[in-house]
């Protein structure tokens, strides 16, 4: 080929140059995830999946929504209709197809003015700086944590299960708020206030909890309309508040807010933000058990090594001619004490850093909060209860103290209202 045409060095065969193609624009955010207006036609459907052309007067593109999609199409659109879209470019390197591959679909008149309001406040943000924030990492092991959602939602039900089974009894705080329709942003605003005065010291001491250092925000899958508050201003910049790190869970992986990209972290559903967050109590056991095993291990090897240098440092002056002997003992004094000192310096500080471990994994353990005089209540098949909703009169109850264990009846249920 002529170097003249800018082309490569040989044929690069078409298939491979099909592959780089598709590993290209699927990995552009350009061609991700893109809000795209335009006149429906040649709409069809093909073992699940529809097959349509999205065009206006200067091009056109074909696209598919795939039946594992499983949306909600509005039965008005067909073809000439006028829609907004949110497609992500991708190439079959089989065939040389390039197309988009739809997440949404809606008419324009349901859902392109929210688009554009969407549209201006990234624009906004952008400009702001506001999305140039760096990140503030999550906390290794959170001592409260804050989880913003609806009351009884199906999201909420697996966060709790998630972190029951991943760290029990973890101090949790939920903040029950409504996530759709028309009160749901100032819900949110709300519930996030709660989040900022939880994450103030003073405020925690007066509630006899540590500060929050976390806060989950989110909710279940649904459609644009119903997740839409998370792409509000007022929302938004309530997320952006947050004086500790804050997850932003909404919806499922393929469903992308404003929301997301002010959180310091995105998780694709709320239960990933429990899987991001929450360790499991197993394996930082298992993590201080192999520390305990190096450190041992580490502080063998080097007393070993010490015990070779000074054998070999006595043998040598053992040997060594007359004149030398006082130098050579003086040297030898100061390397022994030397490396004595080194040696209880290191493992002065592999103690420290096991000692932090094991106090922060003490300060955690469930028994603890016990001492502090709280108790723990159980139903008779020893399932933790945390709400007054889930006990019933004359159901009887297993009540865990910090020295033991007793038995009581439920006479009466009185709920209190308004609790964070």
């Amino acid at each position: 080929m002529s170097a003249g045409h800018g082309t490569t060095t040989g044929p690069l065969p078409v298939g491979q140059f099909a592959q780089l193609i598709q590993h290209t624009v699927k990995n552009d955010p350009m061609f991700q995830h893109q809000a795209l207006a335009g006149e429906v036609s040649q709409w069809s459907v093909h073992n699940g999946n529809i097959y349509f052309t999205l065009r206006d007067d200067v091009g056109q593109m074909s696209c598919v929504i795939w039946r594992s999609a499983r949306l909600n199409i509005d039965p008005a659109i067909k073809v000439g209709s006028e829609v907004i879209i949110i497609g992500s470019l991708d190439l079959w390197p089989k065939r040389g197809n390039l197309q988009l591959v739809v997440s949404k679909i809606q008419p324009v008149q349901t859902l392109g003015a929210l688009e554009e309001t969407k549209r201006q406040l990234i624009e906004t943000l952008r400009d702001e700086g506001a999305l140039e924030m760096p990140s503030r990492p999550l906390p290794s092991l959170p001592k409260h944590i804050a989880i913003v959602t609806g009351a009884g939602s199906a999201a909420l039900s697996d966060m709790k299960r998630l972190i029951e089974n991943r760290w029990p009894s973890m101090r949790t705080t939920v903040i029950g708020v409504l996530v759709q329709g028309e009160h749901a942003p100032r819900e949110l605003v709300r519930g996030l206030a709660i989040t900022r005065d939880l994450a103030r010291p003073e405020v925690a001491q007066r509630l006899g909890l540590p500060p929050v250092d976390a806060v989950i925000v989110g909710r279940g899958g649904g459609s644009p309309e119903d997740l839409w508050a998370f792409n509000l201003e007022p929302v938004v910049r309530a997320i952006m508040a947050s004086p500790v790190p804050i997850i932003s869970a909404v919806g499922h992986e393929q469903d992308h807010l404003v929301s997301d990209l002010v959180a310091d972290v995105r998780a694709s559903t709320p239960s990933n933000a429990i899987e991001r967050l929450v360790p499991d109590r197993h394996g930082v056991l298992m993590l201080m058990d192999d520390l305990d095993q190096r450190l041992d291990a580490s502080v063998q090897r080097r007393l070993q090594e010490l015990r070779q240098q000074l054998a070999l440092l006595t043998s040598q002056l053992k040997h060594a001619p007359g004149k030398g002997v006082y130098r050579a003992k003086d040297v030898l004094n100061a390397l022994g004490g030397r490396l004595t000192r080194s040696v209880d310096a290191g493992l002065a500080r592999q103690q420290q850093r096991l000692a932090t471990l094991q106090a922060t994994l003490q300060a955690a353990h469930p028994k603890r909060v016990l001492e502090r005089g709280y108790t723990m209540i159980q139903d008779d098949k020893g399932r933790v209860l945390t709400a007054a909703a889930s006990l019933q009169q004359g159901q009887t109850v297993n009540l865990q103290f910090a020295d033991g264990r007793a038995a009581a009846d439920i006479h009466t249920i009185e709920p209190e209202e308004d609790q964070p």
